[in-house]
């Protein structure tokens, strides 16, 4: 059974109530707008939300009838950034604290606890996403070597939960442009020896894009690493074919929130946009940013749209699919392009509705949501 899902870090909830408002705001109108009896969620809990969880279980039995009686589920959980997500400005700091940090380590195994109670019964297993490991810079062998450590206890508390609870829970790294691991050949060099039991990659397909990578290939070395795939992030990056000529559209994509990596077909890159423009990077350009699945931007820009059919073309084919957990993640509707954002709640739940049964589409028959 694949489980698809939307990410709900598209939210600006930094409570339990913020959240279990987003329900009744979003999902449940997703859940009905699709004509679904179950919606999957791929719920994002601040660490602080995470830890008053974790270390209580009526309030775990509380979100789980929260979801049951709105007709929601929850196999994933996006472990990625770690709070303030919708701060007004983020940009480096979704990447603290990293996995050199205890915080970061403990939030992960708190998510992970949290997770098992949330399981639907007939699920196989749940899923954790996770940043790769830093941001770049300031990164050396000591960092390293503590890091490493870090996730060698994860896997020990992956292990112990799951012979304590019998609900297997798994990590995934995901490669990001601009991190430590920015590509599946760094996953594959970066990640070995880890305990791929419990641990492996979250592949967001916007991030495969940006980095040039052919779905095939980068599938191949993650099959010839041992590294399994964990989850994937379904998602689509801006293109520009031309950015000389696409300039005036590209600057309506500058934003001071997010961090939107741009990088050139040619091997040039820059950390946000409004570097790349101010430097004029050679193009072909791929830039990090999250476009809706379902509606292409407006020429002369396009999105990365077909990279990610063959992407999910490939994850499906084989005897064995690669993965069964599929996330919708487009966090950036509010800072779309004014024209393009929608005006209101029940606008933005239309939104990811389209997003929902778009992927729906890519993926079988026998898709749980």
């Amino acid at each position: 059974m694949h489980h698809l899902s939307y990410c709900t870090n598209v939210h600006p909830a930094e409570d339990l109530d913020g959240i279990l408002a987003q329900f009744d705001t979003y999902a449940v109108a997703v859940r009905r707008e699709l004509a679904a009896d179950v919606l999957g969620l791929g719920l994002w809990l601040p660490a602080p939300t995470a830890a008053e969880l974790a270390a209580d279980a009526t309030l775990r039995r509380r979100l789980r009838r929260e979801l049951d009686v709105r007709g929601l589920e929850v196999v994933t959980l996006n472990g990625f950034p770690y709070g303030a997500f919708h701060a007004p400005v983020v940009k480096h700091a979704v990447y603290r604290p990293d996995w050199t940090s205890r915080e970061r380590l403990t939030y992960t195994l708190d998510l992970a606890r949290i997770l098992v109670d949330l399981l639907p019964d007939g699920a196989a297993r749940g899923s954790v996403s996770t940043l790769p490991l830093a941001w770049r810079r300031l990164w050396d062998p000591a960092r390293a070597d503590v890091a490493r450590r870090h996730l060698d206890e994860l896997a020990r508390g992956l292990d112990d939960l799951a012979a304590t609870t019998g609900r297997p829970v798994r990590v995934g790294f995901e490669p990001e442009p601009g991190c430590v691991i920015e590509n599946t050949a760094q996953a594959a060099a970066l990640l070995s020896g880890i305990d791929t039991r419990w641990l492996g990659i979250c592949l967001d397909l916007a991030h495969l894009a940006v980095a040039w990578e052919e779905p095939a290939a980068a599938l191949d070395r993650l099959r010839a690493a041992g590294l399994p795939v964990v989850k994937v992030q379904l998602s689509a990056a801006l293109e520009a074919a031309d950015p000389v000529a696409a300039e005036e559209a590209l600057r309506a994509y500058v934003e001071p929130r997010f961090l939107h990596q741009t990088r050139s077909s040619l091997g040039v890159a820059a950390d946000d946009l409004d570097q790349a423009l101010a430097e004029r990077l050679p193009g072909p350009w791929r830039v990090h940013y999250h476009v809706p699945l379902h509606a292409a931007p407006a020429a002369p820009l396009s999105s990365t749209v077909p990279l990610l059919r063959a992407a999910v073309r490939e994850l499906l084919a084989g005897p064995e699919p690669a993965c069964d957990h599929f996330d919708v993640e487009t966090y950036t509707w509010d800072v779309l392009p004014p024209e393009q954002r929608p005006r209101d709640a029940a606008a933005l739940a239309g939104g990811i509705a389209a997003e929902l049964a778009f992927a729906r589409s890519l993926l079988p028959a026998e898709v749980s949501r």
